[in-house]
């Protein structure tokens, strides 16, 4: 056990990647001082089995709590149509998900024996079967809205009193010896457990379209975390969590009243979130965490492997911001200046973004962040586009039928007047 220990150590926690040159571990560890601890690599370990105790957390909470709570909020879940079992092209959508080609609606036609306007119809409907409803939505939002709301807290009541809080040139005074209190460790571990279980359940959650650019938000947030606690960048660490987690539960908090119905509590709530998010996230982190980490830094040691790290990853997080804020800015351009926007599922803007309609309420379409997570899906926009082609058909035969109608008339007239003129004659 003892070589194993010393082989992680040697290869994973190797002090010149980790640490600033001069500094070791030990000198970490002298850091203890009045009841602290210091930072240990292996102190991380417990967050994975905390991890899974969050899914399982996550799965009773879901079941007891939010789904009775999205019933009594007024939650509704779409009536969707079950299709009729065709085996082959069920093989085929297992197999490809997306929209068929054309070589394909051929291929199937020759097995299925359908139409390629029946086969369309079937995939259709059979991916609308897949989409996830309000309630299972409701209840995804609900769950990271009372994380983050506990954890923002939280964080806050451990950090307002202390001096890096306020002035971020503390977070380098006294470093490497900085003892970690106990309230900023268990702040990690949850928040790194917590992490965690979204990057576990990831494949099982409400997929959106800024999928991928949450899986490099998690990884990122869970190799920030890790790394800054291993270098014992505990100040600068807590502090990033807390302005992440600020505006996060109003977001989700939003997400949950959309799916409910409360278009004006939704409405208000997006606005403060959208006011929350872009001040801390395009003007405090940056100007401040990213400022002292990057500046600040370097007047206590200078630039090593570590430090590189340490602010790229703290980069890639400011370009995932830039992101969601320049979807939340196109929403509130279409907001102010074409009286609707759609937001939501930002996830973050990791949810949704829904659209607002022309009285500046929420609607369940489009969601900015989200594809599956929409109401207003796929399945109505084709339907619109079924009703609209409906309607050219429509108009077109009405106006046939009534140039139709017209020449009967004139020819109705037409041979009345020649009756006429021929009696004419005889009258005379």
């Amino acid at each position: 056990m003892d070589s194993l220990e010393e082989l992680v150590n040697q290869w994973i926690w190797r002090q010149d990647f980790w640490l600033p040159p001069g500094v070791t571990w030990k000198d970490i560890a002298e850091g203890t001082v009045d009841g602290g601890r210091h930072p240990v690599p292996r102190d991380l370990f417990i967050s994975l089995p905390l991890a899974l105790g969050f899914i399982a957390l996550r799965f009773v909470f879901e079941r007891v709590v939010a789904l009775p709570l999205s019933r009594r909020l007024g939650v509704r879940d779409r009536v969707r149509v079950r299709v009729t079992p065709v085996p082959k092209l069920e093989a085929f959508y297992l197999q490809k998900k997306q929209q068929p080609s054309q070589s394909d609606l051929l291929v199937l036609e020759k097995h299925c024996g359908l139409s390629q306007r029946q086969i369309q119809t079937w995939l259709r409907q059979r991916r609308n079967q897949d989409r996830p409803g309000n309630t299972r939505k409701f209840c995804e939002a609900s769950w990271r809205f009372v994380f983050y709301l506990m954890a923002f807290s939280a964080g806050l009541v451990s950090l307002i009193n202390t001096p890096w809080f306020w002035d971020h040139r503390e977070c380098w005074r006294g470093y490497p010896r900085q003892a970690v209190a106990e309230a900023q460790y268990w702040y990690y571990i949850v928040e790194l457990s917590f992490y965690l279980s979204l990057l576990l359940c990831v494949s099982v959650d409400v997929k959106r379209k800024d999928f991928q650019e949450q899986i490099i938000h998690h990884i990122a947030t869970i190799f920030l975390i890790a790394f800054s606690y291993c270098a014992n960048y505990a100040r600068v660490g807590t502090l990033v969590m807390l302005v992440h987690d600020s505006s996060d539960f109003l977001l989700e908090s939003a997400k949950m009243f959309n799916y409910a119905g409360w278009r004006k509590t939704c409405d208000a709530l997006f606005v403060f979130f959208a006011a929350v998010f872009l001040v801390t996230r395009l003007v405090v982190f940056p100007c401040r965490i990213v400022y002292t980490a990057v500046v600040d830094s370097l007047d206590v040691f200078p630039p090593y492997s570590g430090y590189y790290f340490l602010n790229g990853l703290l980069l890639v997080l400011q370009a995932l911001h830039i992101f969601w804020a320049w979807l939340i800015l196109r929403m509130v351009h279409k907001f102010v200046f074409l009286g609707k926007v759609s937001i939501l599922s930002c996830k973050f803007i990791n949810d949704v973004i829904p659209q607002f309609s022309n009285k500046h309420v929420f609607k369940v379409e489009r969601d900015e962040r989200s594809d599956e997570e929409s109401e207003a899906d796929e399945e109505e926009e084709e339907d619109g586009e079924e009703e609209h082609s409906w309607e050219q058909k429509k108009g077109a035969l009405n106006s046939k039928l009534a140039s139709l109608a017209s020449n009967c008339v004139l020819n109705n007239l037409t041979n009345q007047r020649r009756k006429i003129n021929s009696r004419m004659p005889k009258a005379r």
